[in-house]
């Protein structure tokens, strides 16, 4: 049922509206805070063959795995990328770090940042780092030097906090509440820092459900790839085809590509858990090349109607309506299909977004 196109930006073909990418979500099903227990997320199966609907605890999704499968995850660690900062005239600048250009050279968005002049010094709250305004760049960006030039992530793991969507609010500090962001909002895997959101679909996982699945036979293996703004930034482009994707690092490494590889040959599912997992595996086998060791930057951009060569079933979050997050999934399991689902959700009181209830696509 998966139809045969191009990934854009490499060409054009029947248009995608923007519109189609549309629907209705009732503001109180955003979810706003984690759940304690991370499995206990509900989980939504869809039978993309079929269109059949089933309603499950995610504690149960090694229900739907079999030995042959390998499950693929994404095991970049999401950066404490928010940050105060304060201007010599005690003017407040909240910060968004972006990258590490090299040592002590970061792309960050500023609050404010229109205000500054060039050469202007930041002083960071909570720590001895000051920043230094070189120019402004795209989009919003910054580019800073930041003095002492320490390493992005030991500075942010000493002053940042947790770079919740803006669709996330909360009012007032709630230490207990920014405690739990910090664990949660963060998979039980994640080992490489650089990502500025987190892959949301890993998050139902724990450790004790990942040793379940490892111990009935399927495979476990990783990726990486480092979650970007612009896979979360909202398509303003009428056609989706015009739509302008960030570029994001990714790799994956010789073991896990042979992990992945066997499975493939011995007949197994290729079961990726978040669009993270599945754009870096679609990726490496465009243009027919093979599943093989490979590592560098993405900018690739999936939508209906597209041919899957890379995976076979999706574990993945409900998605923001205009999104590119929800063009994928619904060029994997057909719009229809998809927004059928995402009604059923709605009806059932599904929560939506990051910190929200998930859906298996089989």
């Amino acid at each position: 049922m998966i139809q045969k196109a191009f990934i854009g930006p490499s060409g054009r073909g029947d248009a995608i509206r923007t519109a189609d990418l549309h629907y209705d979500l009732p503001p109180d099903l955003i979810a706003q805070r984690p759940l304690e227990c991370r499995d206990a997320a509900r989980l939504l199966v869809l039978h993309r063959d079929s269109g059949r609907i089933e309603h499950r605890s995610f504690a149960d999704v090694d229900a739907y795995l079999r030995p042959a499968d390998c499950l693929v995850l994404n095991r970049s660690r999401v950066v404490p990328a928010r940050f105060v900062a304060w201007r010599t005239t005690g003017g407040r600048i909240p910060g968004l770090f972006l990258k590490e250009d090299s040592p002590g050279a970061w792309r960050v968005l500023l609050t404010g940042a229109g205000r500054l002049r060039g050469g202007e010094k930041l002083t960071i709250a909570g720590g001895p780092w000051v920043l230094t305004c070189v120019r402004h760049l795209e989009r919003g960006e910054c580019e800073v030097r930041i003095e002492p030039p320490d390493p992005a992530h030991r500075v942010l793991e000493a002053v940042g906090s947790m770079p919740l969507p803006p669709y996330i609010r909360r009012e007032g500090d709630d230490a207990e509440l920014a405690r739990l962001d910090h664990e949660q909002y963060q998979t039980v895997y994640a080992r490489e820092s650089g990502s500025v959101a987190a892959p949301t679909a890993g998050l139902h996982f724990t450790t004790e459900l990942l040793a379940r699945i490892a111990a009935a036979g399927t495979r476990v293996a990783e990726v990486v790839l480092h979650v970007g703004l612009g896979t979360f930034q909202p398509v303003e482009a009428e056609d989706l085809r015009d739509h302008t994707m960030h570029r994001e690092w990714f790799e994956l490494d010789a073991g896990n590509a042979g992990t992945i590889a066997a499975t493939r040959s011995a007949g197994g599912r290729i079961v990726a858990v978040g669009t993270t997992s599945v754009r870096v595996l679609e990726t490496i086998v465009k243009d027919g090349r093979p599943l093989a060791p490979r590592s560098g930057w993405t900018d690739i951009l999936i939508y209906p109607p597209y041919e899957f060569h890379a995976v076979d079933a999706l574990i993945t979050n409900f998605h923001l309506p205009g999104s590119t997050l929800l063009a994928l999934v619904m060029a994997f399991a057909g719009r229809e299909r998809i927004l059928t689902a995402y009604r059923e959700a709605i009806r059932e009181r599904y929560r939506f977004f990051s910190y929200g209830d998930a859906m298996l696509i089989l």
